[in-house]
């Protein structure tokens, strides 16, 4: 039983410290949406143009043609941990578009065990019951083309809300807004810029379950955490090119800079700023089936003789399309090279115009 303690602990000091923790703050928003993109590590800000740039780069949502309908699901850290996603969009005429997301990130059947031993002193198993702890983020997206032929922006509007059983909760609200450019010579560039007004996500507190947890070990979570958490905005820059061979072959590859305003293991980190790159290709045949790959989570990692050593994430996919759906799959290692945390992602996209 000692162990049940351990983990609920555990998960709940967790959680409360990154209630205070400014530089990664609703991580569950930088995983990364369709098979298709993590493939390519994530190195698509200037070429998305599906439904899926509402999480990507809103501004690619004005290349729909029709309305479109995107689903995603992954596990992590050996299935414990769930990651499902929504996403719906359409033409709204020939120069704008909405859009709108669902993403929801948890772990479920938790035990709690904080009423394992009554008042008595005696175990009883049946006062073990369960609770789940989720993020979620439900966005809203529009773009529109603008009078300069080929460039185009795109704004989103997000409402985080987290939750970790009864014991705590939390509301958000946040601002991203993109850019895109495409040249005559099938050139790309890309701009996002995500937390714009830096998020705000507001907690409270059960604070009868959290006397609870504060009795449990002497010393420790004797306070409350604090009860404003702030992500700070993020920059990603996205340069692709395209290449078509005897019309049935075709080539993009990609690159992408993803700059956070904090000091961090990212291969490049100062003070103010760090920035990590990305690369992804994709090599298509008939515009029917596709092989990706790509590589990026570059980070200077600290070893216990204090010295840095290199990593980065890998990622390989493949993709089919046909008639307006398109089925992806990605592998890629959410850790480094050198751990076997691999993740199996799934997707779906379907195009309404196979209805027509």
């Amino acid at each position: 039983m000692k162990n049940y303690y351990i983990v609920f602990l555990t998960l709940v000091t967790l959680s409360s410290f990154g209630q205070t923790s400014r530089k990664y703050s609703n991580e569950f928003l930088n995983i990364g949406v369709d098979a298709a993109a993590l493939g390519m590590s994530n190195a698509v800000v200037s070429t998305t143009s599906d439904v899926n740039s509402g999480y990507w780069n809103p501004a690619g949502l004005v290349h729909l043609e029709d309305n479109q309908l995107a689903l995603m699901h992954s596990s992590y850290f050996a299935n414990i941990a769930n990651y499902n996603y929504i996403a719906f969009a359409k033409p709204l005429d020939d120069r704008s578009a909405i859009g709108i997301s669902l993403i929801r990130f948890g772990v479920d059947d938790i035990l709690d065990t904080t009423q394992l031993i009554d008042d008595q002193g005696a175990i009883n198993f049946d006062r073990i019951s369960t609770f789940s702890t989720a993020d979620y983020a439900l966005t809203v997206s529009y773009a529109r083309k603008l009078p300069l032929d080929g460039l185009n922006y795109g704004i989103n509007a997000k409402v985080i809300r987290r939750v970790i059983g009864d014991f705590a909760s939390a509301w958000g609200f946040g601002l991203d807004a993109g850019i895109q450019f495409e040249t005559n010579n099938d050139w790309k560039f890309g701009f996002m810029a995500r937390d714009i007004t830096t998020t705000y996500n507001t907690w409270t507190f059960d604070e009868d379950n959290f006397e609870k947890i504060s009795g449990a070990i002497e010393g420790q979570n004797q306070t409350l955490p604090e009860k404003t958490e702030i992500t700070l905005p993020k920059l990603e820059l996205g340069l692709s090119k395209s290449w078509l061979f005897h019309y049935d072959y075709s080539l993009l590859a990609a690159f992408n800079l993803n700059v956070r305003f904090a000091e961090t293991n990212d291969i490049i980190s100062t003070s103010a700023a760090s920035i990590a790159p990305a690369l992804g290709f994709q090599f298509g045949y008939t515009d029917l089936v596709f092989l990706r790959a790509g590589v990026g989570n570059f980070q200077n990692e600290l070893q216990i003789d204090n010295s840095e050593n290199l990593t980065f994430q890998p990622n390989f996919g493949v993709g089919f399309k046909y008639k307006g759906i398109e089925v992806d799959y990605a592998f890629t290692d959410i850790g480094d090279q050198s751990a076997a945390l691999y993740s199996n992602v799934f997707s779906l996209k379907l195009d309404f115009s196979i209805f027509r």
